[in-house]
């Protein structure tokens, strides 16, 4: 008799767990789904995008499923579902229709990171995302630019450039992105590495080692750590703002000054999302740019045409002063055209991004197909960069193209940052950082590889163990 209720047990659970791959293989939807699959029960296909790629192509996790189902397919990825598009009018019109069709949204991986405890504020596209991006304008946009930063920029990266050729080599990657990270931290927060109690370098490094993991909280697991770090790096945020706030003496008319005038008298944000919206702001900076300016080491000891014609940009710029050694001014920094076409063409091969989410509020018909509800919408943006449709032998490091390329081709087929209404408001400072960046370099110092790094997508570009970098000052 046991026999036989031990058989029944397996042979309900066998039909139970049949039922439930079922259920997980077809998803529920009021149309017909894109093609696609949904991979393994919970994991779903989320193992397979974090496999790195060794090119800057696409990842072949996105190219794979692109050639077998076009450009739209279905997914799961972290237990998600996922809507894949890599079709420019969709991903326009989707971009078109956040507050009403779509919101912004984030993985499980991203969320308990970027998110604050107890809501998704940071979902609101109303006078939360208005004000957010006012504030990063206020201080890091063209006119902050234009009146103060750019020779801050300059005198930081002078500095540091000058500390780095007294090394035997620099690991252009980390130090990049503590370069900065510590620029942005001092002028939003007032943070002063060097009589720093904590390294926010090294916390923003650690954090980031955890994004780009398996989103599993088990001690022990990558996740799990950088879910602590991160925890110790909010602390230390919020001790910052309640500091700064209790001493009125202490005060800089920075960004921290100004989110505290306003969490007095708005009564729509709080302590959490303040100190969220700093995280979330130094996190940006301290990725985007560093990758960047690696990926400009590699590609310009590749091309050494591009290298002496951005030389020569800069040393006219230089020729063209009354004092050589006179700042660099906004419309110096206007006027480096070959410098923009270098940095459009780095962007495009960099893609920091490995795309932009969105989450369906509603049904969404496309093409035939229906896009349920509650389903995470990725708008895979580098497909656009990394197509000969637009950008002939795509995987060519080419800056030249820039001049030939019509400004409505460009609008709707590079969005390094971002696109819509959540179009990244740091874009003018990373670009005049950028361009600051290769003017110090380029007029200078010179460089010697003493190890190249080994460029992978996981799906975020990385960088091996690092590109080491020998500097030194030219000699007049």
């Amino acid at each position: 008799m046991w026999d036989v209720v031990g058989l029944s047990f397996v042979a309900l659970l066998v039909i139970y767990l049949t039922y439930l791959i079922t259920q997980w293989k077809n998803p529920k939807c009021n149309g017909v789904l894109p093609p696609g699959s949904m991979g393994l029960p919970l994991i779903g296909e989320t193992l397979n995008l974090l496999i790195p790629s060794y090119s800057l192509d696409l990842h072949p996790f996105i190219r794979k499923r692109l050639e077998r189902y076009g450009p739209i397919f279905r997914t799961s990825l972290a237990g998600k579902p996922v809507l894949v598009s890599a079709d420019p009018e969709f991903n326009n019109y989707v971009l078109k229709q956040e507050g009403r069709m779509v919101e912004f949204w984030y993985l499980d991986t991203f969320s308990k990171i970027f998110m604050q405890e107890g809501g998704n504020r940071t979902n609101q596209i109303g006078v939360i995302h208005k004000y957010a991006r006012s504030i990063f304008l206020n201080h890091f946009g063209a006119e902050c630019i234009k009146e103060k930063l750019l020779t801050q920029i300059e005198g930081s990266i002078n500095k540091h450039l000058c500390a780095w050729s007294n090394q035997e080599s620099v690991e252009v990657k980390k130090a990049g992105s503590i370069m900065a990270l510590n620029f942005c931290a001092e002028h939003m927060i007032g943070y002063d590495a060097e009589t720093a109690t904590e390294n926010l370098g090294e916390i923003y490094h650690r954090v980031f080692q955890g994004l780009i993991s398996f989103p599993l909280n088990v001690p022990g697991t990558a996740y799990h750590n950088c879910l602590k770090i991160h925890k110790k790096a909010t602390t230390m945020l919020r001790a910052m703002l309640r500091e700064r706030r209790s001493s009125p003496e202490k005060r800089r008319g920075d960004f921290l000054d100004q989110i505290i005038d306003d969490l007095d008298q708005e009564k729509f944000l709080s302590e959490d999302f303040c100190v969220h919206l700093i995280f979330g702001g130094l996190f940006a900076i301290f990725e985007s740019i560093s990758t960047v300016l690696t990926l400009f080491f590699s590609l310009l000891a590749d091309h050494p045409a591009v290298l002496q014609e951005l030389t020569a940009e800069h040393e006219a710029l230089l020729k063209n002063r009354e004092d050589q050694n006179s700042a660099l001014t906004w419309d110096e920094y206007k006027s480096m055209t070959f410098t923009l076409q270098v940095i459009n063409e780095t962007l495009r091969l960099a893609n920091t991004a490995p795309g932009l989410l969105r989450r369906a509020l509603k049904d969404i018909p496309v093409k035939g197909y229906t896009i349920p509800a509650g389903w995470t919408i990725l708008l895979v943006t580098p497909a656009l960069h990394l197509t000969s449709n637009t950008f002939k032998d795509h995987l060519e490091f080419n800056p030249w193209r820039w001049k030939d390329l019509d400004s409505l081709v460009i609008s709707k087929n590079f969005m390094p940052f971002g696109s819509g209404l959540r179009q990244c408001a740091g874009a003018e400072f990373s670009r005049a950082y950028l361009s600051t960046f290769l003017h110090v370099l380029v007029t200078k110092y010179r460089w010697t590889t003493i190890k190249g790094a080994r460029i992978s997508r996981r799906p975020i570009l990385a960088f091996g163990d690092g590109a080491h970098i020998k500097f030194s000052e030219k000699k007049n």
